[in-house]
């Protein structure tokens, strides 16, 4: 009677647990980065003036069902978590120069859904096992992103540092596992690169950046800092249209800590390729782009993984011209 009440209340705990941060690095296997947000022209500035961008984002992500950790015996762990989120950034780009490069402050709001599950199995000392699952949705807002980019260009070359955090103001909850916020806070800052030939039509892009992490004041769980590199490439087919191969790679430079953080100081890394597909649209005196990519992940280690997909709509300011359409003229 003893021996499967012990049972009963690790499986209980485990549930607890695995649906914040058992398995997967990174609280809840879910980091303050996005890898692959940036992508063709990332370090290109733009008109000046307020422009929009509206980004659709799907991703299938789920933890491998066969990683096993010691937890008063043998403990099998399956997450699930699929998302769709709808990002809305209005942008301000600056005429006037500092240090040469052209300042933007921007601000990222999301809404979305967040569909997660858990599936656990508790092997005990002698052999006998439990089985439980739990399941939970979220509809809502999630975590404010405020953002600050300066963009310098040299020809065919143009460079990019950027800043931008989280606050956590999105749906959140320890009593539940659906989130659409991180539920504390975070900073993260980086460099870009892109290179554009308007001659051999050519686009290249990349972004380097690292994260620090403050600790959930509601579970004591502080994530490790995390190092992101996201690219592009993209040759044209005609004067409006390019396609080419988008590509990420994340990876956890300390491990996560804290009070909270009871498999210790576990460290995720994933990768991801796939194909996209860039269009420039006039629309009257302003000009829009759309761009659609799709990532396949691979290389997980503690991290959730899966596929994903990136649909983002932006349109610059009126009066001028696109800048990247006017470099290629």
């Amino acid at each position: 009677m003893h021996g499967a009440c012990r049972k009963v209340f690790g499986l209980a705990g485990l549930l607890i647990c695995a649906s914040f941060s058992t398995a997967p690095a990174d609280e809840a296997g879910v980091s303050f980065w996005l890898p692959g947000q940036y992508a063709a022209f990332a370090a290109q500035p733009g008109t000046p003036g307020l422009s929009f961008e509206t980004a659709f984002y799907h991703a299938t992500a789920s933890a491998q069902r066969n990683a096993t950790f010691d937890r008063d015996g043998h403990i099998q762990v399956g997450v699930n978590s699929p998302s769709d989120f709808v990002m809305l950034t209005p942008t301000y780009a600056f005429d006037t120069k500092i240090l040469g490069g052209q300042p933007a402050f921007g601000m990222t709001a999301l809404v979305g859904r967040n569909v997660t599950s858990v599936a656990a199995t508790l092997t005990g000392p002698e052999g006998g096992t439990l089985s439980g699952s739990r399941s939970d949705r979220v509809i809502g807002f999630g975590d404010l992103y405020p953002s600050a980019t300066l963009k310098w260009n040299q020809d065919v070359h143009n460079f990019m540092v950027y800043a931008t955090a989280g606050i956590p103001v999105g749906a959140y909850n320890t009593e539940r596992l659906a989130a659409l916020g991180l539920g504390h806070w975070s900073v993260d800052g980086g460099v870009g690169y892109t290179y554009y030939n308007e001659k051999a039509g050519v686009e290249f892009s990349t972004v380097a950046g690292l994260t620090y992490n403050f600790i959930n004041p509601y579970t004591q769980y502080r994530s490790g800092s995390d190092f992101h590199l996201d690219s592009s490439f993209s040759p044209y087919v005609s004067e409006r249209m390019h396609i080419g191969a988008v590509g990420y790679l994340y990876a956890q430079v300390s491990g996560d800590s804290g009070p909270g953080a009871m498999l210790g100081n576990f460290k995720s890394r994933v990768a991801g390729a796939g194909p996209q597909i860039g269009f420039f649209l006039p629309m009257g005196d302003r000009e829009g782009y759309l761009n659609l990519r799709a990532y396949y992940e691979f290389a997980a280690e503690h991290r959730l993984e899966g596929w994903n997909m990136f649909v983002t709509f932006s349109v610059e300011p009126p009066e001028q011209r696109s800048s990247l359409l006017a470099a290629r003229r």
